[in-house]
Formats: C-alpha cells, sequence, structure tokens
C-alpha cells in the first residue's frame, strides 16, 4: 500500500513539474495550451491546475480575449504566482544554518542565516532553520504552499546518522521531499556553477570551521563509491600534528582550518598555505584540473594566503606534462552551501547528470500535506 501510494505521489509530483516547467518557459497560458505543452489529458491537467492554484503556485492573471478571434468566450491565463516559494536550499555548518529561497523562475528571492552553538543537537538546527524560514517568508511576502523540493547539507561524511534525521525533521515541516549529502559538496557545486567560471574539470576548496572540498570530472559533480570524494582536509600534513576530530593526528583541517588561522602570524601561513599547497598539488597530478577554487572563511578573512596557496600549488606540479590550473577565490561567499543545495534541488544542471545524492521522499503527500508560511 505504502509502495502504491508513493508511486501516485511521485507521478502526480512528476505531472506538477511539467505544468510548472511550461508556464516558467511559456509565461500566462491558457488550459488549452498547458495541455499542448505538457501532452497530460484534459482531466489529469484540470485536477493538476486546480490543485496548484489551490495551492497558490499558479494564479488566473487575465483572459486571452485580446488575441483571440472570433466569438468564443475567452480562456482564463494561467501564470507562476511570484510569491510562491518553489525550491528550499539549505546549508547546515558547524555553527550556523544558511539558507536560501528560489522562486517558480528559479531565481534567489530570500536568504539569511542563524547561529546556534556547535554541540546543538540537529532537534534545535532544523528548528531555528524552519523558524528562520517562517520569518523570511513574512518578510518577503513568500508562502511555502507549492513547495517542490528541498535539499540541506550537512557537515561530516556522506551517508551518516545525521542525513535521515535532519530529512525526517525538514519533511515534517515543509511536507517534501529532501535531498542531503554533505555541505561543502553542495557549496562546491555552487562555485563550479558560476557563469564565466564553468568548468568540465575542477576541484573546489573549502578552508572553514573544516576542510573539505568537491571535485568536478568530466563535466559531473564526482562523488565517488562511497559519495566521500573531496575529503581533502583528513589528508595527513603532518604525522606528528595535532589531533583532529576524525581521530588521526595532523590532518590538514588541523593545519588550515579557522581555528588554526584566525590569528595566525605570517609565518603560520606560510606553512599552512604549503600544507594546502602539496595536498592540492598531489590531486592536480592526479585528477588534472584546469580550475582550483578556493572558498570559505579563511580565505575570506585572510585572503593573503590565496596567492601562497597558489604558489604553493604551481611549486607542487612543476614537471607536470599538464598545464597549470587557474587559482582562484569563491565567489559565491558564505551562502554559497545554501546555494548548491538550490542547484541540487531543482536537480537541472548538467553538473548533476548521473548524481546520486540520497533522497528522503515524503510518502502520503496528499493526505498530509501542510503550509508553513
Amino acid at each position: 500500500m505504502t509502495d502504491h501510494l508513493g508511486v501516485l505521489a511521485l507521478t502526480r509530483r512528476t505531472h506538477e513539474m511539467r505544468v510548472l516547467a511550461a508556464l516558467r518557459s511559456r509565461g500566462p497560458s491558457s488550459r488549452a495550451q498547458l495541455a499542448e505543452a505538457t501532452r497530460l489529458s484534459r482531466t489529469t491537467l484540470s485536477e493538476i491546475v486546480a490543485d496548484l492554484v489551490g495551492r497558490g503556485a499558479v494564479v488566473v492573471t487575465d483572459t486571452d480575449a485580446a488575441q483571440r478571434r472570433g466569438s468564443g468566450r475567452p480562456a482564463a491565463l494561467l501564470a507562476l504566482d511570484p510569491g510562491s516559494a518553489q525550491f528550499l536550499g539549505l546549508d547546515f555548518g558547524h555553527r550556523r544554518v544558511a539558507l536560501a529561497i528560489a522562486d517558480p523562475s528559479h531565481e534567489v528571492v530570500a536568504q539569511a542565516e542563524v547561529s546556534y552553538d556547535e554541540g546543538s543537537g540537529w532537534d534545535e538546527r532544523v528548528e531555528r532553520a524552519v523558524a528562520l524560514a517562517r520569518r523570511l517568508a513574512k518578510e518577503h511576502h513568500l508562502h511555502f504552499g507549492a513547495l517542490q523540493g528541498m535539499a540541506a547539507g550537512v557537515t561530516g561524511r556522506s551517508r551518516t546518522a545525521a542525513e535521515p534525521v535532519v530529512a525526517r525533521l525538514l519533511a515534517e515541516a515543509f511536507d517534501v521531499d529532501v535531498t542531503v549529502d554533505n555541505n561543502v559538496r553542495f557549496a562546491g557545486l555552487a562555485e563550479a556553477s558560476e557563469r564565466g567560471s564553468r568548468s568540465s574539470h575542477a576541484i573546489y576548496l573549502h578552508l572553514s570551521d573544516g576542510v573539505g572540498g568537491a571535485v568536478v570530472v568530466d563535466g559531473r559533480l564526482h562523488q565517488g563509491a562511497d559519495r566521500v570524494a573531496g575529503e581533502f582536509g583528513h589528508v595527513v600534513v603532518r604525522a606528528d600534528g595535532e589531533l583532529c576530530r576524525c581521530g588521526k593526528r595532523g590532518c590538514l583541517e588541523t593545519v588550515a582550518g579557522i581555528e588554526a588561522l584566525a590569528e595566525a602570524d605570517p609565518v603560520q601561513l606560510g606553512r599552512a598555505a604549503d600544507a594546502v599547497g602539496t595536498v592540492l598539488g598531489a590531486a592536480v597530478m592526479i585528477l588534472n584540473p584546469d580550475l582550483i577554487v578556493v572558498g570559505g572563511r579563511v580565505p575570506a578573512e585572510r585572503p593573503e594566503i590565496l596567492p601562497l596557496i597558489e604558489s604553493a600549488v604551481h611549486e607542487g606540479t612543476a614537471g607536470s606534462a599538464g598545464s597549470r590550473p587557474e587559482v582562484r577565490a569563491a565567489v559565491c561567499g558564505p551562502f554559497a552551501g545554501a546555494r548548491g543545495s538550490l542547484i541540487a534541488a531543482i536537480h537541472e544542471s548538467p553538473l548533476l547528470a548521473g548524481y546520486d545524492g540520497t533522497v528522503f521522499p515524503t510518502v502520503q503527500r496528499e493526505t498530509s500535506r501542510r503550509a508553513i508560511g
């Protein structure tokens, strides 16, 4: 019975997405035009449109009287409601959650962040995220009645115990399927998707409270066999170094994270850059990227480290048969993870071809729907 309900919910959701996509590309359209564009039956389309109108995703804007020929009755024109929040992206960091909301045109219409203690449980973290979403909806005159998708990035390695917990809590609040993955991978997705800097072979390194990364290979976000590709932070760079949260000693995270570098002197900064360059240099020799993007709090608060990292990378790849990769600072800022989550939720980026993010579906959507905005 549950499987049957799940299939019906998925089918209905697919039909909704087709109608919304048609309105997004065509603009205001009559029901007849939508039927032609979506190839849905009149009965199915009528049910989907009625539900979307009832939830506020679609509004009646006008009639086609001005374009109509003859004396027939004018048909109502349907359009996307600009006040409908369609997608949510969240980035749960060690000490704060960042959130971004996209409208029916996939444009980001609101974003904000709120802090919490690093020792906070997931109940409290998600509760703060939901409260933040409510506040943003009120401030920007948005509603979540037709939310189509949500993705959340969480700290730590993928497929951790946190993923299903976060997904369940978010699904209970928003009644929508939730995709959960590593938050740094989502940040890398956002950076790799930026206009003017797209690359089919790129590395993203995140230096912040933690250290991690993402890898783009052949134009696709690469996950690896166990979805942990990009764990640069736990490559050992000092055998007798500080104890890392992962249990090893001397990981790159203990040398190049914000805790180690917030008040570092030039000598310490140079040593950290050398360690980063060693790790990235090895990755360059193996993966042959043409772009390396460095983001997070460290380059934001200590920008002088970037040219040091670039120099260390080039020194570490001297003699390589390949060309030197470009090394640049991230451009998406503190909302990179949230915006990358949005891209994953919308799932239209070519970088996501073959992507295997963990999706936690909401079953019995029609009987348990609720709106929070």
